[in-house]
């Protein structure tokens, strides 16, 4: 029961627990400072624990029928989710044409959700004012489609977005040493960009868990975002890891009810954090 509580809380009962420890100790005549030094290494241990944000499913449109897009995203809103994610694609970049500027001022129209959008393109600077102006909270870019990475990061937070950074599945993270630092999110690839419905590549969750290491090493603020072939058989392994949005198209709009499919993800994911939390505390 003690570990069902809110960590804050586990932290003051501790606290609490502790003082009391020490203010008896010291009465009967005993040496508070070794009790002292014990509650604080004790306390310490408590406070290294990472607890994560809740992790958040964004369903990708990519995948959504669009011919009833609305309708589309009215299921997932029923679903929970608070994001929602844009995949645009040139057919240079990725070997694939999506969605443009305009589909994107018609999904700010549309919906109270946040848009992130993913632009799978080349020279995206060139475009990242109007995806801003069209409606965009959030706009990623790949570490692959421009020489120039720090200054496209810079451009989206100047034009009011949170800047993210995208790394292909043959990408290493050491990439992005430079950036890690100025960036809002960083999204890892798990398949080859371009079509939905590919496998999940394994490698991916280890390039997960070393940005997750890495961010707790130099107390870096950004989320982990993963997104390709991620569903219910693994979304529980790349929580654990340290993913924290989990972008899914097919295995939520290719599904009877959408909303249920979310639901289903969101839960499995933050139950994995849960029994990862207990065990370590």
């Amino acid at each position: 029961m003690g570990n069902a509580l809110p960590l804050t809380q586990r932290w003051n009962w501790a606290l609490r627990s502790d003082a009391e420890t020490i203010a008896h100790a010291a009465s009967n005549g005993e040496n508070p400072v070794k009790i002292t030094q014990s509650a604080v290494s004790r306390y310490d241990r408590i406070q290294r624990v990472s607890v994560p944000a809740a992790v958040e499913v964004a369903p990708s449109i990519l995948a959504a029928d669009f011919a009833c897009l609305g309708d589309a995203i009215r299921a997932v809103e029923r679903g929970g989710v608070s994001l929602l994610h844009v995949d645009v694609m040139d057919g240079h970049f990725v070997p694939n044409i999506s969605i443009g500027v305009p589909v994107v001022a018609s999904l700010r129209k549309a919906t109270r959700l946040r848009l992130d959008v993913h632009l799978m393109i080349e020279n995206p600077e060139q475009y990242i004012e109007a995806f801003a102006s069209a409606g965009a909270d959030m706009i990623s870019v790949h570490q692959e489609a421009t020489p120039h990475l720090d200054r496209a990061l810079a451009m989206i937070r100047e034009n009011g977005c949170k800047p993210g950074a995208v790394i292909n599945p043959a990408t290493p993270v050491m990439m992005l040493s430079e950036v890690l630092g100025k960036v809002d999110h960083v999204l890892v690839m798990s398949v080859n960009p371009g079509f939905g419905g590919q496998a999940f590549i394994p490698e991916a969750t280890e390039k997960i868990r070393e940005l997750r290491e890495i961010r707790d090493r130099h107390q870096y603020n950004y989320r982990i975002e993963v997104d390709g072939g991620i569903g219910p058989e693994n979304v529980a392994a790349v929580a654990r890891a340290g993913a924290q949005i989990l972008v899914a198209g097919t295995s939520v709009f290719h599904t009877a009810d959408p909303a249920a499919a979310v639901r289903e993800m969101a839960q499995l994911a933050n139950q994995a954090l849960a029994q990862k939390v207990r065990k370590v505390v």
